[in-house]
């Protein structure tokens, strides 16, 4: 039998054709599928957003930052089984049995595509990981294919558990909440690792329609339906029994707030500020960095609560704003950082960090002034003239400055000068040492804003000049730290996700720019702790501060800067026109300054140093702490110095009818010279006459005179008929007399105790703590009323 003949030509063409047809769809299958498929290797590197997480020092979230996607990664390993058994379940039971893709679920896709029209999923979790990774979310048969073919080859690069982990931390849960981490906080606001089987199994049902199944969404009833559904499935797959499932029914699910939580949100903005420009914000919104900051989230709540607190009963005072700071002034660490008293309320611009907004400081200056004077040789012994001055301003004419009580108190201690924030001393003091060098000793210590000499003049010994509430506590904190400038820290750690740590510890404020080639800290000596003042300066302007005698006659004996039993080094500071009020205290181990005021500058009506304003907040924040913490060591004594008995008025050794007090002196530099008791005999006189006021801002001195006789007419008149009453009952006239003048004196120290010149322990000892005519007439009037009302009575 012969074979049938075909001919060469048509066989060549036929042949022809197919490797034709073969070869353009090799060509046309490689530019289209494989010359642009994803290296699958590339997994490894996502998800590549992550959330970064600012947490406080005791690791209690603060903020996360992210833009799109809330995503914190999770291993499998610290997952109870039943949520890999739910999810599973929900999307992919054959998931530990395939090679990638399904091929029932993929037949069935391909029909249902052909008879609905649309391409529709059978996507095991393989194929769902890399839609969601290296490919887009595009409904065409293109991508279906290149899923095909990725799957297959991610099966073959990683184990079954790492491509399930990956899943788990990439699969999006509805709004921003990404992977299973963030979900289980966004729906129950707990940890992955703690969710129960109800919980698991609710999400699990969630990836397949999130918004549908959304418990904050139009039906939220779905949510449950799908839950249950999940729920029993798994029990036909043997994930659970049936028991299990009674139980997990009887669940109920109470989820959490979808808001967006934020602690110390002030602080928390300062930080992010710094982490982006040192690291950039691609790694800062999608790095998924742990970021340890130094503050106190307990310690923050309480200063906040101080500040929104005291700041509300100031409204007749037109204060509409509060501020507080806490450090350590050991390390320069960011205990605690309140810029406003709510960060919420836009309608006051809540959002203005107040802490870094640049402020007058008032007073609460001239610490550096005198650490100045101290480092030239004076000390707080050293006497100063507190009097009339004038000086000439170029185009504006005589500045005569003024105390804040209106007074002038002529021959004073440094010490008394500083402790009372008399503003005359401080002004003759900064022109003694000079504008400039004053400048230099500031930012030394931290000040990072006097950067303008053209705006310098006398006044910054007044606190003219503006600072940051930041800076000012760097450079207080020279003082608790013996003259050391350290930089405030708010940062302790920056991890990455490879748990590299970004931070330059040796540099409180820097990182390392490039997290990749980062594999050793470097050190950088530029910002490392310097030193601003000597030891013995530093110390003596802590003990000044921390003399409660020495601001007694301006605060009071019993101010609330008296903080008990801690012994807290504290000067207020308030602008000459109203503007700013601040409070700043330190022990060893915490620094407090507070501040109140108005954002727009607004003048405030009345604001009493010491009293009211920033004081109460300052002293209810260290009040908690004293009560919270261990107890404060007293700052330490350098060894040289010695203690001197001096007289306050000269600063020499004592002699009589001088008024006395304890002082510190190098060793070899104490006074060897007495007091001339005549000398003080005149200045007590000068002092006693220089009492009554001449500043017609503060009121004349009739108009201090008749305020005082209207006090004493009403408390003579109460007096007149007490004296009558005891003697008729007890026929003693010492009494009333002796009564009578207490009260007198008790009155006018009453309405005039800021003019008191000694010390608490010297009050009682000399005298001058009187006007020598006013107290004359007081004697005389409450000596002939006590007479006249005893003659009376015993008549009677």
């Amino acid at each position: 039998m012969r074979l049938p003949q075909i001919a060469l030509p048509q066989l060549s063409l036929r042949v022809s054709v197919v490797l034709c047809t073969l070869i353009i769809s090799s060509v046309i299958f490689y530019n289209e599928i494989i010359i642009d498929l994803p290296n699958p290797h590339s997994l490894r590197n996502f998800p590549d957003k992550l959330t970064t997480q600012i947490v406080d020092r005791h690791g209690k979230l603060l903020y996360k930052i992210y833009e799109d996607e809330n995503r914190t990664l999770i291993k499998l390993n610290d997952l109870p089984p039943h949520i890999k058994n739910a999810f599973l379940t929900a999307e992919d039971k054959d998931f530990y049995h395939h090679k990638g893709f399904s091929p029932v679920g993929l037949v069935r896709a391909v029909y249902k595509n052909f008879t609905k029209d649309r391409l529709e999923g059978g996507s095991t979790i393989t194929q769902q990981l890399i839609k969601n990774t290296l490919l887009t979310n595009e409904k065409t048969i293109t991508r279906k294919i290149k899923e095909l073919i990725l799957a297959f080859q991610v099966e073959n690069i990683f184990t079954k558990d790492e491509i399930f982990e990956m899943y788990l931390n990439q699969v999006g849960f509805g709004g921003t909440a990404y992977g299973i981490q963030e979900a289980s906080m966004q729906y129950f606001n707990i940890d992955a690792k703690d969710l129960n089987i109800a919980q698991a199994s609710f999400l699990a049902g969630l990836p397949q329609a999130p918004s549908k199944y959304s418990p904050y969404g139009e039906n939220p009833e779905l949510a449950y339906t799908r839950q249950k559904q999940v729920l029993h499935q798994m029990v036909k797959n043997g994930f659970l029994s049936v028991d299990e499932l009674d139980l997990a029914l009887t669940v109920k699910l109470e989820f959490s707030s979808a808001k967006t939580e934020i602690n110390a949100p002030h602080f928390v903005m300062f930080v992010k500020d710094i982490l982006t420009s040192q690291l950039g914000e691609n790694i800062v919104n999608h790095g998924g960095l742990i970021v340890t900051t130094t503050l106190d989230l307990e310690l923050q709540n309480l200063a906040q609560k101080a500040v929104t607190e005291e700041v509300s009963k100031l409204k007749n005072f037109n204060v509409s704003n509060g501020a507080a700071l806490v450090t350590n002034p050991q390390t320069g660490e960011i205990l605690a950082m309140v810029g406003s008293k709510d960060y919420f309320n836009l309608n006051e611009d809540g959002q203005v960090n107040l802490t870094t907004s640049l402020r007058q400081p008032g007073s609460s200056i001239k610490p550096i002034n005198y650490a100045l004077a101290f480092e030239k040789g004076l000390r707080p012994s050293s006497t100063i003239e507190d009097k009339p001055i004038s000086f000439n301003l170029v185009g504006q004419g005589p500045w005569v400055p003024k105390n804040y009580d209106g007074r002038f108190h002529g021959t004073i201690s440094l010490r008394q000068a500083l402790g009372s924030s008399y503003n005359i001393p401080s002004i003759m003091l900064l022109s003694q040492n000079g504008i400039q060098n004053f400048a230099n000793l500031a930012q030394s210590m931290g000040i990072t804003t006097w950067n303008e000499p053209e705006r310098y003049g006398l006044s910054m010994a007044l606190g003219s000049l503006e600072v940051k509430m930041t800076d000012l506590a760097t450079a207080y904190s020279t003082f608790a730290n013996k003259g050391i400038a350290t930089p405030l820290k708010s940062i302790i750690s920056v991890k990455t996700r490879e748990s590299k740590d970004l931070f330059l510890a040796s540099c409180p404020m820097q990182m390392i720019a490039d997290p990749e080639s980062a594999t050793a800290l470097a050190t950088d000596q530029s910002c490392s702790k310097k030193r601003a003042v000597s030891p013995l300066t530093a110390y003596l302007i802590t003990d000044v501060l921390s003399d409660n005698s020495a601001r007694t006659p301006a605060f009071g004996f019993n101010s609330v800067l008296n903080i008990k039993p801690a012994k807290v080094a504290v000067k207020t500071g308030t602008s000459n026109d109203l503007r700013d009020n601040w409070t700043i205290g330190y022990t060893d181990t915490f620094l407090v300054a507070s501040w109140v005021g108005n954002n727009n500058n607004e003048p405030m009506s009345r604001v009493a140093s010491g009293i009211t304003g920033a004081s109460p907040i300052w002293a209810k924040i260290f009040n908690q702490i004293i009560e919270k913490y261990p107890q404060p060591k007293e700052i330490a004594k350098p060894d040289n110095l010695i203690s001197v008995p001096i007289c306050t008025l000269t600063g020499t050794l004592t002699c009589d009818g001088c008024p006395t007090r304890n002082e510190y002196f190098v060793k070899g530099t104490e006074p060897k010279v007495s007091c001339n008791p005549q000398l003080v005999k005149t200045i007590l006189e000068l002092n006693s006459g220089n009492l009554w006021p001449k500043i017609k801002s503060h009121g004349d001195r009739k108009h201090h005179q008749k305020k005082y006789q209207n006090s004493s007419s009403v408390s003579n008149s109460f007096f007149l008929g007490f004296s009558f009453f005891l003697t008729f009952f007890l026929r003693r006239v010492p009494s009333n007399i002796l009564i009578l003048l207490f009260w007198n004196y008790f009155v006018y120290v009453l309405h005039n105790q800021s003019i008191l010149l000694s010390h608490t322990e010297t009050f009682t000892k000399h005298a001058g703590c009187l006007p020598a005519k006013a107290s004359i007439k007081f004697s005389t009037t409450s000596l002939a009323i006590a007479i006249l009302a005893s003659i009376v009575a015993d008549a009677i």
